[in-house]
């Protein structure tokens, strides 16, 4: 690709920036978007009447635990965006710990919707293949989300310790990461938009789990479709990056180009003698123009290559949905290889580096 000018008829569309507005706070100081409100003593909607997460529905772990910003003690940071920090923290009296998410308020509508959203989802996400969200504040401009530590971080960072995965715990991965989109989509209606290996987490106990719902888009009903340019456009499918409608389907590619690089330890549109990225319009090409990328036969098994090439059809209705792939013979071929993958992780150092 390197050299090769760029299509010129390629077609992209890109949301032009949104309007600052000032009417999200009430006079209480309350983030407030419909019936969503939120601030230092938890989140709410107006429309139930008690929505939020009662204290260990999700785990154990976390038992009758009151949630309160100035019970958490700061261990260290663990993330940076642009939006904000994600820090280990330490509840005082239990020593459980937490991942806080920490955003600044932006004034753009269009972040503020997608806070929003984020906290929607999080907040009615009753999954165990989704990152839980035990609570949410609004303070001093900063809304914080109390999250699940996933103690071995994102499928990114065991890539950067093990350079690829293996067949038999790829079928692991997959098993648990189709089983949250499986409920995201078929369930709450939702299209996660940005499934990258940064938003795959994985704990000591082998668990993955999906995070990160700040893009994801809920639909009516399981004919309706998208049209908006949002997410990590290295993932996206090409059906997005044309700025045509798309549906759940879309996160089935971004799905199948994370398990291909976790196959071959590389992009899978990075060639293998090429150094660095290509250029936003060279790689947006590539999704588009060219035939979508493939395991290499002579390297994995006829199921993984047949499994790949199920996720990565350039034509959304050739895709298999989330449910299909679980039936999936490269699923199938690996079912007893849970235990395995736990004691892989297990033995990863944890990429935080707080001494646990």
């Amino acid at each position: 690709m390197k050299g090769k000018k760029p299509n010129r008829k390629l077609k992209l569309t890109i949301p032009e920036e949104e309007k600052p507005v000032s009417n999200y706070l009430t006079a209480s100081g309350t983030f407030q978007d419909g019936d969503l409100l939120l601030n230092k003593k938890g989140l709410r909607l107006k429309s139930a009447v008690d929505c939020a997460p009662k204290s260990g529905e999700h785990s154990d772990d976390v038992k009758g635990l009151e949630f309160h910003l100035e019970d958490l003690e700061t261990v260290k940071v663990i993330g940076k965006g642009s939006g904000g920090v994600v820090q280990l923290v330490r509840h005082k009296w239990t020593g459980t710990f937490f991942a806080l998410k920490g955003i600044h308020l932006n004034v753009q509508e269009e972040i503020r919707n997608q806070i929003a959203q984020e906290l929607r989802i999080n907040q009615a996400s009753q999954c165990p293949q989704v990152v839980i969200c035990y609570h949410s504040f609004f303070h001093n401009g900063i809304i914080s989300m109390v999250l699940e530590y996933m103690d071995r971080g994102s499928l990114a960072d065991i890539l950067r310790q093990v350079q690829t995965i293996l067949e038999p715990y790829l079928a692991v991965v997959c098993k648990q990461v189709l089983k949250g989109l499986v409920y995201l989509h078929n369930v709450k209606r939702v299209i996660h938009r940005d499934i990258k290996p940064s938003n795959l987490l994985v704990n000591h106990k082998g668990e993955v789990k999906i995070t990160d719902f700040g893009v994801s888009a809920i639909l009516a009903s399981s004919m309706a479709q998208r049209d908006t340019f949002v997410g990590t456009y290295n993932y996206m499918s090409p059906e997005r990056i044309i700025g045509g409608s798309y549906d759940y389907k879309s996160d089935i590619w971004s799905f199948g180009l994370v398990i291909l690089e976790c196959g071959i330890g590389r992009f899978p549109y990075v060639p293998i003698d090429q150094e660095g990225w290509p250029s936003f319009y060279e790689l947006l090409e590539a999704i588009v123009e060219q035939p979508p990328p493939a395991a290499p036969a002579d390297q994995f098994s006829p199921e993984f290559c047949s499994f790949i090439s199920a996720c990565v059809q350039k034509e959304p209705k050739l895709r298999s949905t989330a449910a299909e792939l679980l039936d999936h013979p490269f699923i199938k071929k690996f079912e007893d290889k849970d235990d395995d993958f736990r004691i892989l992780v297990e033995n990863l150092e944890t990429p935080f580096n707080v001494g646990l």
